[in-house]
């Protein structure tokens, strides 16, 4: 088969289709990832004993076990408990969830390094450990915590090609369907790789831009 002809009428539109899909996946995830890990790794950092763990357990569970399984079980697993997901939903809580563990650890890493008299001085002048935590900490740690949350997101965006195992087809779903269909494994993976990495090289590019803006002069870079 000529790959031209093969490229423009057959991959291209696939691969666009599965694009879009892949993006639906991705910034829900990637939203869910970041809110769950800001609230996992501040009740981590500052939860007392109860919070503190449990918080733990949960990053834990979801660091400690393969993604595959966690997908096989809100998929599969939940409607034995008379919980059903379509397989969209499936893969957003799926990888939010595990995106969220992970970004926990980074979170509390930046919580941990703002230094506590900041905690104290903010107690001092009236507030209360919430709004300090909200406006002067969690701020600050953040903008340390960003570089290791963007690479969260890179993985994100790469391990959001699980999603087709539990038949939700997005790009790599794509890609090995045309595969299979044509025999083309070489040529088509080659063009889906090339796909991946363009969506890679955007948000790495996107998050050099948010570390710039979120730079404070006088305070170092993140």
């Amino acid at each position: 088969m000529e790959f031209a002809p093969f490229l423009t009428e057959q991959i291209i539109p696939a691969f666009n289709r599965g694009l879009g899909n892949s993006m639906l996946l991705i910034v829900p995830s990637a939203i869910m990832g970041v809110v769950l890990g800001i609230l996992a790794g501040t009740a981590r950092a500052f939860g007392g004993p109860v919070l503190s763990r449990l918080a733990a357990w949960y990053a834990a569970l979801f660091r400690g076990t393969p993604l595959v399984a966690q997908l096989f079980i809100w998929y599969f697993g939940l409607p034995n408990l008379g919980i059903y997901l379509s397989a969209y939903w499936a893969s957003v809580i799926g990888f939010g969830m595990c995106s969220g563990a992970y970004h926990s650890e980074y979170i509390r890493g930046g919580l941990l390094s703002i230094r506590r008299g900041q905690l104290l001085a903010a107690q001092s002048l009236g507030f209360s450990t919430a709004s300090t935590l909200r406006s002067i900490i969690i701020p600050q740690a953040f903008r340390r915590a960003l570089p290791g949350c963007g690479n969260e997101i890179i993985y994100l965006i790469k391990y959001s090609s699980l999603a087709y195992i539990i038949t939700f087809i997005e790009l790599t779903g794509e890609a090995k369907i045309l595969a299979t269909r044509y025999f083309e494994f070489t040529e088509v993976f080659l063009v889906v790789g090339a796909y991946y990495l363009a969506l890679v090289s955007l948000a790495t590019w996107g998050l050099r831009v948010l570390e710039r803006r979120l730079h404070i002069p006088g305070f170092g870079r993140t």
